[in-house]
């Protein structure tokens, strides 16, 4: 099945195999171009249509989030510089669109006792049954990992046995987001808990070289984890819908939360300490995978789980005022 129907179906088709080659992940990138193609299949446009004024049209008929439409408009102007590399166009139309001012987003953090709560509430839903056990347990170990060690949910899915080292107790973590391989070492409860899934697939043998695995060895897959992760969110009352306050955005929780919550509530106990979050942030960065510390620096802006809910009470309180 084709991905593309306009006429620009060849280029994209070409261009996401050129970033391929790169070493790029392309799964944002179909997205956008997708957006793009249905609208230029249902314009029936041709190149000489591509000026300014279409893309600005274009955006406006966008039902989306401006953080979306501007995600969509820098993926879609990496395009067009591809075009010009080709020699198809000999100007990027977009290149003097400007963004659009964006809401600001605020993650919801889970406190630390609200980590807890939630740990012990993974638990709990795990079910005893062999059908389900293994890959309820693999699911939990998942979001331990998220929740202790900051781990991004695609690494915790792309764990080998190998990549665990019980002696040292470490692991090793290969082809990040930022294509950087770490090393980094692991609480003693959780290579407890590694170690107890490992004895556990014992007693279910297969041939998977995966670290986190359902029944029969079959890779875990993210769907599953977001399943799991609703169900103990839901039994601690936390599942709370994404709210737009004015022009602020206050997520909803999602495992990836847990990796925000352990950068916050690390630099928060710094704090405590006495001692300085910025000296930190080099070490925080390297543990967590970042390639710049100014994506490890994101998390000085919502310094602790209090400080979000009295920005949202804030908020809360002057819409009702408006």
């Amino acid at each position: 099945m084709k991905r593309f129907k306009s006429f620009l179906a060849e280029q994209m088709e070409d261009f996401l195999a050129y970033r391929s080659q790169l070493g790029y992940s392309n799964a944002l990138m179909i997205y956008c171009l997708r957006v793009l193609d249905r609208y230029v299949a249902e314009k029936q446009v041709s190149w000489a249509s591509f000026a300014p004024l279409f893309f600005i049209r274009f955006r406006a008929d966008l039902n989306l989030e401006r953080r979306s439409i501007n995600t969509i408009f820098r993926m879609t102007k990496i395009f067009f510089n591809y075009l010009i590399r080709k020699n198809l166009i000999l100007k990027n139309p977009l290149q003097e669109i400007t963004e659009l001012p964006e809401n600001l987003v605020i993650p919801f953090i889970f406190s630390t006792e609200e980590t807890d709560l939630f740990l012990r509430a993974a638990i709990k839903q795990i079910r005893t049954t062999q059908r389900f056990y293994l890959s309820d347990f693999s699911a939990y170990i998942a979001l331990l990992l998220m929740a202790r060690c900051g781990l991004r949910t695609s690494e915790t899915l792309n764990l080998l046995k190998t990549h665990y080292r019980p002696e040292e107790r470490t692991i090793y973590i290969e082809k990040t987001k930022f294509r950087k391989d770490r090393l980094i070492p692991i609480p003693k409860a959780i290579a407890h808990e590694i170690n107890n899934l490992l004895k556990v697939r014992r007693l279910f043998p297969d041939d998977s070289h995966f670290l986190l695995v359902k029944v029969k060895g079959e890779k875990l897959v993210r769907m599953f984890i977001n399943r799991r992760f609703k169900k103990a969110l839901t039994y601690i009352n936390l599942d709370q819908p994404r709210k737009i306050i004015g022009t602020t955005n206050f997520s909803q929780p999602s495992h990836h939360s847990l990796r925000h919550s352990f950068a916050v509530n690390t630099l928060k106990r710094i704090k405590q300490q006495g001692k300085s979050c910025e000296n930190a942030l080099p070490v925080l960065a390297s543990y967590m995978g970042h390639s710049k510390y100014k994506y490890t620096i994101y998390y000085l802006k919502v310094l602790d789980a209090e400080h979000r809910r009295r920005m949202f009470d804030f908020s809360m309180r002057r819409s009702e005022d408006v």
